[in-house]
């Protein structure tokens, strides 16, 4: 039988701010645009009691807690601690599928002859990210990817449940079926209005009823989580071959304007990595998953290969451009995300065009504005946007 682990850092962000000024822990701590028209990238527990969320626009995070402190993103920092947390989860598997800088579904099966069976392991990396990195780490132990992703969110923070592969039926069907994958306000109001409100009423109702309400896809997704059925497995990190950055909402989003500013930011962090292994790309993604578990990608291929994070948001801002975001079933937006794909190193001889001056300015900004975040703080050096007040109209 399989052993999966989800292993998630609690309140990452906030959590890194918290461990490095001692003075902080145990207040209310916000992570995002300092700016009134910034977003919140990720808070801690003290600040969650007052129904701060992440995504959430700062000047209404502040308007609930005008005591928090706000602190800027600090990637680099966040991706130094990242990969000491990736390298401590590679020494219990193989088989690690990162799906954010603080998140990961590991497959221990095959280590738990010599290391123990899964609790064992998921309490051992538990004590090692406390000890080696100062952080909190829940773990959700299951035979299948849906069971561990929602038993590690369980029992948040500073988790561990475990669920045996006899007990998944009896650990799901009480659960309300919004914890289903693919269930937003839409998909919702829908499973709702046919008297469904449980993961076990789900499966209990007939297939061809959610097909014929929810679609063929959704329809049977969620009637096999809800059954205990899950057959993806842990696909472990290849070759880079694309870049990217993406977020999920607590409360999906509806307002175009709250979008672009993620892309912006979305896109610095993207250009950003890029540069730091050395790497251009051809062509940006854009990728929105809706409240009703519809997914679309939006695509452009650059006139010139590109590491210049104004070049990377300008073009996923003319993507968003082109897709459906309004107040209303199915056009919420419960994820955002955007890639750089078609990469080639930054040394490689590319084609020159009229505008070539313009790109080596580009790019030599974003070097510099890499080489200022590395002495001073991310926050040396942002964009104007970032800074606009609201009010100023």
């Amino acid at each position: 039988m399989t052993t999966i682990l989800h292993v998630d850092l609690d309140a990452f962000y906030a959590a890194v701010e918290q461990l490095d000024d001692p003075e902080l822990r145990g207040r209310p701590v916000i992570v995002g645009g300092a700016a009134r028209r910034g977003v919140v990238s990720s808070c801690s527990y003290e600040a969650r009691k007052f129904g701060i969320r992440s995504a959430m626009p700062m000047w209404e995070a502040m308007r609930r807690c005008p005591s928090a402190v706000v602190m800027p993103v600090r990637m680099d920092r966040y991706a130094e601690l990242s990969h000491a947390f990736f390298t401590i989860l590679g020494d219990f598997s193989p088989e690690v599928e990162g799906l954010s800088l603080d998140e990961a579904f590991l497959d221990v099966t095959a280590s738990e002859r010599l290391l123990g069976d899964g609790p064992t392991i998921a309490r051992t990396i538990k004590q090692r990210v406390r000890d080696e990195l100062g952080l909190v780490a829940s773990v959700g132990v299951a035979p299948i990817k849906f069971a561990a992703k929602i038993a590690s969110d369980i029992d948040k923070p500073d988790g561990l449940r475990v669920v045996l592969p006899d007990q998944v039926i009896a650990f799901l069907h009480p659960l309300p079926m919004t914890r289903l994958w693919g269930v937003g306000e839409a998909t919702r109001e829908i499973l709702a209005s046919m008297g469904l409100s449980t993961i076990g009423d789900v499966a209990r109702y007939p297939v061809n009823a959610l097909v014929n309400r929810l679609g063929a896809a959704t329809g049977h997704h969620l009637a096999a989580l809800a059954r205990g059925e899950d057959h993806r497995t842990v696909v472990a990190e290849s070759e880079t071959v694309s870049v990217g950055h993406q977020e999920t909402f607590d409360d999906d989003v509806d307002d175009r304007g709250e979008l672009a500013v993620l892309l912006l930011a979305q896109a610095d962090r993207v250009a950003h990595r890029l540069r730091e292994s050395n790497l251009r790309a051809r062509a940006v993604v854009l990728i929105i998953k809706y409240d009703d578990f519809r997914q679309i990608t939006r695509r452009s291929t650059l006139d010139s290969a590109s590491s210049d994070g104004g070049v990377i948001a300008r073009t996923a801002i003319e993507l968003l451009a082109k897709v459906t975001i309004e107040p209303c079933k199915g056009a919420r937006v419960r994820l955002c995300g955007l890639s750089a794909t078609n990469l080639e190193p930054r040394d490689a001889p590319r084609q020159l065009g009229f505008d070539e001056a313009t790109r080596e300015k580009g790019e030599r900004l974003g070097d510099t504005m890499d080489k200022l975040a590395a002495k001073f703080g991310k926050a040396t050096i942002r964009r104007a946007v970032h800074l606009v007040d609201p009010d100023d109209d």
